[in-house]
C-alpha cells in the first residue's frame, strides 16, 4: 500500500467520529484499513503528535477535540532552532493578525472579561512598582490572549498561542528592561481604558502604537540572546 495513502486512509478514519472517543485497538484499526500494525503504528505517531489522538497505556486510543496549536507549535518550533530570525517573521504575522481581528474580538468580549483585563493590569503595575521588581510576563501573554478568546476561529486563537509559546521558547520572557516594560503597560493601560469606554478605535490605535515599539526597542543588553521583543 501507498505510504501517502496510508496517511489519508488514517485521518479520514480519525475525522470520523465523535470528540473524546475512544477508538478500537491497534490491531483492529489494521484490519479495517488493511494496512500492518507498524506502518499505522507510524502514522498514529503522526496523528499523535498533531493533537488529533491522545495514545495510552491503559486506556488505548482516544480521539481528541481538534487544535491547529500542536501543528503550528510544531512547525514554529522546529523553524525557529533551525534559524532564530524565523521568530521575527512569524511575530510580524502575529501582530497584524491582532490588528486584523481586533475590532471583531473586542466587540465580543463580557464584562466578566473587562473585569479580568483591568485585573491583569493592575497586578502588572504591581509586579512593575513592587519590591523587588518583577516582570509581569505571564500578565502579558493572559492579556493578549483573552482579548481573542471569545473569536470562534481555532485557527487564529491557536497562532497567537504558539506565538507566546516561541517568545518563552527564545527567552523573551526574562528580558526587563524597566522603562521598556513601563511603556508597554502604559499602552495596556490605554487598551483597556478604551475597550470600557467603547471607543474601539482608539484602543486599536493603542494596540498598532503599543506592537510598533518593537521597532524602537532597545537592544539586548547581553548574550543571553534575550531581547526587547515585549509586545
Amino acid at each position: 500500500m501507498d505510504y501517502g495513502q496510508t496517511s489519508a486512509d488514517l485521518l479520514a478514519y480519525l475525522a470520523n467520529g465523535s470528540e473524546e472517543e475512544n477508538l478500537p485497538t491497534m490491531q483492529e484499526i489494521s484490519a479495517q484499513l488493511g494496512v500492518s500494525v507498524a506502518r499505522l503504528r507510524e502514522q498514529m505517531e503522526v496523528a499523535k503528535a498533531f493533537g488529533f489522538v491522545e495514545v495510552r497505556p491503559r486506556t488505548g486510543i482516544r480521539r481528541l477535540p481538534y487544535r491547529f496549536f500542536p501543528a503550528v507549535w510544531l512547525s514554529v518550533s522546529y523553524a525557529i532552532h533551525r534559524d532564530p530570525a524565523f521568530f521575527e517573521a512569524f511575530a510580524d504575522l502575529r501582530r497584524h493578525l491582532e490588528a486584523c481581528y481586533w475590532h471583531q474580538a473586542v466587540s465580543l468580549l463580557q464584562p466578566e472579561d473587562h473585569q479580568q483585563l483591568v485585573s491583569l493590569v493592575e497586578t502588572a503595575w504591581e509586579k512593575l512598582r513592587g519590591t523587588p521588581i518583577r516582570i509581569p510576563h505571564q500578565e502579558h501573554r493572559r492579556f493578549h490572549l483573552l482579548i481573542y478568546s471569545r473569536l470562534n476561529n481555532p485557527f487564529v486563537q491557536d497562532i497567537l498561542e504558539a506565538y507566546w509559546e516561541a517568545y518563552e521558547a527564545a527567552g523573551l520572557s526574562l528580558y526587563a528592561d524597566y522603562n521598556y516594560l513601563q511603556e508597554v503597560w502604559m499602552y495596556h493601560q490605554k487598551m483597556v481604558d478604551a475597550i470600557l469606554s467603547g471607543d474601539l478605535e482608539a484602543g486599536y490605535q493603542a494596540l498598532r502604537q503599543h506592537t510598533d515599539l518593537l521597532y524602537h526597542r532597545p537592544a539586548p543588553e547581553n548574550a543571553s540572546g534575550t531581547s526587547g521583543t515585549e509586545n
